[in-house]
């Protein structure tokens, strides 16, 4: 099953995410299929290719609750 969420990146106290799309099989920092957009945390920047993100569902991919959250507070 696919899986749309976040990758880790950065170093230790300063990360920031990468929103993928990977096997749910896969670690968390593993080669990722697609990447779809990216999350900072630390200073609430985020891009997120929406239409990528609602291609992938109709395809059956599942978002994670972060990404959900992420989406939701932001674009709708």
């Amino acid at each position: 099953m696919l899986k749309i969420r976040l990758k880790r990146l950065g170093r230790k106290k300063k990360a920031f995410y990468r929103i993928i799309l990977i096997d749910s099989r896969k670690k968390r920092d593993g080669k990722a299929i697609e990447e779809i957009g990216f999350y900072n945390p630390l200073n609430k920047q985020h891009k997120i290719d929406i239409v990528k993100v609602k291609k992938n569902i109709k395809k059956g991919a599942q978002l994670t609750k972060t990404v959900r959250n992420l989406i939701k507070y932001n674009y709708e």
